[in-house]
């Protein structure tokens, strides 16, 4: 094991050490290759290997597959931002002619297009994509699946769609863009689309035997945008970086963030995760994690990080199958989450008091629930119930002076506060929930009125 950074404890790089051996050992690994990022500094790289002197170290190449996905999202993101397209956009309006001129964009990246998982045979992964020289031959017949947008069905062909959009709305080969517009930025420069020495190489091991049979590296040709990047774990690491906060060079942080979000209901039975705009995401052990898997025959590989603990992991082996790279990466984020827990960063008060703002802090009722209302660091409001039942929500503010949901139940909605004629503050209307500042006030404009009686005891 080498380790570029001593920041850890002893104690933990060595779990982490021991998980990846155990990985290797009872995976029947040729190699395996790991490094895990803490608070954007690389905190330890590890390997091991069944040849003495040959381990892979945070430069060595090796396949990431579907993991390429990823690249392409961002790339049609970044369209997006530019006003080139609309995520809305049916994909004939940019690449006609497809056979698939009605799914949209957004159904395409978050795999609810309805298309087939795979292109028509053999198998793409194990042969040259010069046997599929069009679209046509990446979709073949498989067209309309599913009805588009109802549900989670993962297309690799999905993504060949992609890729020959970006292509065709930047006028270049979709390996240029990729490269001028993500890797120079982010100085990724270990990741491409063809294998560069030092790489690995791709074995299938026998499963009842332990022997090895070299897999063949494939150029993908139209496929590529679905899985044909070559990286280390250096890169990835950077990539990750760049997936927890954006990078504006490349991606606003808002739209990263955007990649997060369910963009289809799951598949029965996996309500643990859910899949975004080329990003998966899973829930275990209370811990949110962030990224993708990918695997292509000789390699198998995982990039998962969370935000909660600003801890990222990158996984990878040159093996067909056997080593259940997904859970080893999540299992490092855990060693390091839970061994050495995130340390907060210090609290430190506004620079300066907006008393219009401060006024609107305390405590507001919908009806009898209690809520509170702070002011936040970023000059937003938050509304939280303080005894656990009701929704509470972000707002951000709007130019008008009214605020926007930015999560939860109010996502969108608006928050506006309602003022007397003298000034002072009536009642907020929150997508016309009223809330006020004692329950059921009846200076404030309550719908259905308040009883002109009041607040009675059992005996009134």
């Amino acid at each position: 094991m080498t380790s570029s950074d001593e920041q850890l404890l002893p104690s933990t790089r060595r779990a982490l050490l021991h998980r990846i051996a155990t990985a290797q050992a009872e995976g029947r690994s040729p190699s395996l290759a790991a490094a895990v990022q803490r608070q954007g500094q690389v905190a330890w790289n590890g390997s091991r290997t069944c040849v003495d002197g040959h381990a892979p170290d945070a430069d060595t190449q090796f396949r990431i597959g579907s993991l390429t996905k990823t690249f392409t999202a961002v790339l049609v993101l970044r369209l997006r931002d530019e006003g080139l397209l609309d995520l809305a956009d049916p994909l004939g309006k940019h690449l006609p002619g497809t056979g698939a001129d009605d799914v949209t964009l957004h159904q395409l990246l978050g795999h609810s297009a309805g298309l087939g998982a795979e292109s028509p045979a053999p198998w793409w992964e194990r042969t040259p994509g010069s046997l599929r020289p069009g679209l046509e031959d990446v979709l073949g017949e498989q067209i309309g699946m599913h009805p588009a947008g109802r549900r989670h069905h993962y297309s690799n062909p999905g993504y060949t769609l992609l890729g020959a959009l970006v292509a065709a709305v930047r006028g270049a080969s979709w390996a240029e863009v990729l490269r001028n517009e993500i890797l120079e930025p982010l100085g990724m420069h270990r990741t491409t689309p063809y294998a560069q020495a030092p790489h690995a190489g791709g074995w299938a091991v026998h499963p009842w035997a332990d022997v090895m049979l070299p897999e063949p590296a494939e150029d993908l040709g139209l496929m590529a945008p679905a899985g044909q990047l070559w990286s280390t774990t250096a890169d990835l690491l950077r990539f990750a970086a760049f997936l927890a906060a954006g990078d504006d060079r490349v991606l606003a942080a808002a739209s990263v963030a955007e990649m997060r979000a369910p963009a289809a209901p799951p598949e029965p039975g996996d309500w643990d995760g859910h899949y975004g705009l080329g990003l998966q995401v899973v829930r275990r052990k209370g811990r949110t994690l962030i990224g993708h898997t990918g695997s292509l025959p000789g390699f198998v590989a995982a990039l998962w990080f969370s935000t909660e603990d600003d801890v990222a992991a990158v996984v990878f082996a040159n093996v067909t199958s056997g080593v259940a790279v997904g859970e080893v990466a999540a299992e490092l984020v855990d060693i390091v989450a839970e061994s050495e827990p995130r340390i907060p960063d210090p609290w430190r008060p506004l620079p300066e008091v907006d008393d219009a703002l401060l006024a609107l802090t305390g405590p507001w009722y919908w009806g009898t629930r209690p809520n509170v209302l702070r002011l936040t660091s970023d000059r937003g409001l938050e509304l939280q119930p303080l005894n656990g039942q009701g929704r509470g929500a972000r707002f951000t503010a709007r130019p008008d002076g009214t605020w926007i949901g930015l999560d939860g139940y109010y996502a969108g909605e608006t928050l506006r506060v309602v003022r007397n004629d003298d000034g002072s503050v009536n009642h907020l209307d929150l997508g016309s929930f009223v809330f006020t500042r004692e329950p059921y006030d009846p200076a404030a404009a309550v719908p259905g009125g308040v009883h002109e009686d009041g607040w009675r005891g059992l005996g009134s």
